[in-house]
């Protein structure tokens, strides 16, 4: 077989990968409109009110987080709920100076009275996984609510989750949509909102409300301390000790309860080496925990259209190496087009623009549902796509690494209280001092998308060039702020030893 079609066929196989995924964007049209009229059903306001108050511990975990842990603690102690019936358990990893900022601002608090414990470890054993485990031994609470160190917990938190628990003892976990304090602190920012709209307005709610499986979000979430134990307690052999036990508690029988009108207030990573290791420990973490549960999944007996929603949302990230693969070849694919042999694949290949399509869909409905100016925001959705393009070798490394099981590090995301555009990050601690390796291969896969773009323009492929320009575009603006925000931080570090 030449060259030409080895080519074309592994184009081909990596786009009907992807429209595959992709296409779950129409299943979540469907079940969206199949479900639209529980969009509101709730509680009745008599039915929300608490007679006899339980016991809730909240869970702090965290690690080297001196710039938002006391706004979380104040935040927390702030909670609308009876204070000899909340305990709060901070999950101190800390290597620098986070827990002496601990230690002196509770204080006051435990002055007041506040049950608050700084449970310290040294050794990170089991990262967040071993943290929250080690937390569970010895809280004294019915109800366990967990929040990082970038949230700020709403008042009504605890009134507003806890009466699902008492008309459905089968429920383990209510889970709250997350909303972004500084989204709109720059492009980068606004792009990841849609991303994770996409997730918790559409995605989460449509799921819950068709009855398949859901995920815990690691945070803005409250459990029964019963169901975790019930479903094995809180396990570290994935770097998404979240969707993991929620899988486990789930298959156990257990529900999950979304709340997508009511939301947690978090901070968005604000510069992009932050972003692009929070993006790779979701994705090792999703495949180790598709490895781990999803031959558990195909072997219960769930009816099919659950294995199904469960293969999406456990197996999806599988398709950033078909990204990559796609990008990759675009530039060879441009050249064979040129020679008209086989231009009845081409056209046949015109189906693949539905992929899309079907992506747009999924992101608009996210933005319609909640917002008013969503026409504003909506505009942002190829910025979106170029982004994740951009991210495919970042995360196509993280899925390799994952299905090779090899293990790493828990690398947290650093917060620095950026909540509007006064606020900067280039003069904090925890950021990347070095360029990251696959930040070079970003740099000359921009180049090389660019050259395909050179291409289609002589060729007057003019299909072809949206795509390819977002490809181009995605790796070079990826690499550029990577370089970017190491040079600077670098450089106001020796600005300020000097």
């Amino acid at each position: 077989m030449e060259i030409s079609a080895v080519i074309l066929a592994a184009y081909i196989i990596a786009l009907t990968i992807l429209f595959v995924f992709a296409s779950h964007g129409f299943s979540m049209s469907y079940f969206y409109f199949k479900t639209f009229k529980k969009r509101t059903q709730d509680l009745t306001e008599e039915e929300m009110k608490i007679i006899d108050y339980p016991v809730v511990t909240i869970q702090l975990p965290l690690y080297n987080e001196r710039y938002v842990i006391t706004r979380l603690i104040d935040c927390t102690l702030k909670l609308d709920y009876p204070k000899e019936k909340l305990e709060i358990q901070i999950l101190d990893d800390s290597t620098d100076d986070t827990s002496e900022i601990i230690d002196h601002h509770i204080k006051q608090y435990l002055e007041q009275g506040y049950d608050i414990k700084h449970i310290h470890r040294t050794n990170r054993e089991g990262f967040k996984a071993g943290a929250l485990k080690e937390g569970l031994k010895t809280c004294r609470g019915e109800f366990v609510a967990i929040f990082d160190a970038d949230f700020i917990p709403r008042k009504k938190f605890l009134k507003r989750t806890l009466p699902y628990f008492f008309r459905d003892d089968k429920i383990a976990l209510v889970q709250t949509r997350w909303e972004h304090i500084n989204r709109e602190y720059s492009i980068l920012t606004k792009a990841q909102a849609i991303a994770l709209d996409g997730h918790f307005v559409i995605e989460q709610a449509v799921r819950n409300r068709a009855g398949f499986f859901i995920q815990f979000n690691g945070t803005g979430g409250i459990w029964r301390k019963q169901a975790i134990l019930d479903s094995g307690n809180w396990e570290a052999d994935t770097l998404t000790e979240d969707l993991d036990l929620s899988y486990r508690a789930q298959m156990r029988g257990w529900k999950i309860k979304y709340i997508v009108n009511f939301t947690s207030p978090a901070e968005l990573p604000a510069e992009i080496n932050s972003l692009k290791n929070q993006q790779f420990r979701w994705t090792k973490g999703a495949i180790e925990t598709m490895k781990k549960l999803f031959p558990k999944v195909l072997k219960s007996k769930m009816p099919l259209k659950m294995k199904l929603q469960s293969f999406v949302h456990l197996c999806s990230n599988i398709a950033y190496p078909f990204i990559l693969i796609a990008g990759i070849l675009n530039l060879p694919v441009t050249l064979i087009k040129e020679g008209g042999e086989y231009d009845p694949v081409f056209k046949f290949m015109s189906i693949f623009i539905f992929a899309f399509v079907s992506s747009f869909m999924f992101y608009l409905y996210s933005q319609k549902d909640v917002y008013e100016d969503w026409q504003k925001r909506i505009v942002l959705f190829p910025v979106f796509m170029t982004g994740s393009m951009g991210l495919s070798v970042n995360n196509t490394k993280a899925v390799f690494e994952g299905l090779i099981n090899k293990k790493s590090e828990f690398v947290r995301t650093p917060k620095f209280k950026i909540t509007d555009d006064k606020h900067t990050w280039q003069d904090k601690k925890y950021l990347t001092k070095k360029i990251p390796f696959t930040t070079y291969i970003e740099a000359v896969l921009s180049l090389y998308c660019f050259t395909g773009v050179g291409f289609s323009i002589y060729y007057v492929q003019i299909a072809a060039l949206p795509f390819q320009i977002m490809f181009a575009l995605g790796y070079g603006l990826i690499a550029y702020l990577s370089i970017k925000q190491v040079v600077t931080y670098n450089r106001t570090i020796k600005t300020q030893n000097k």
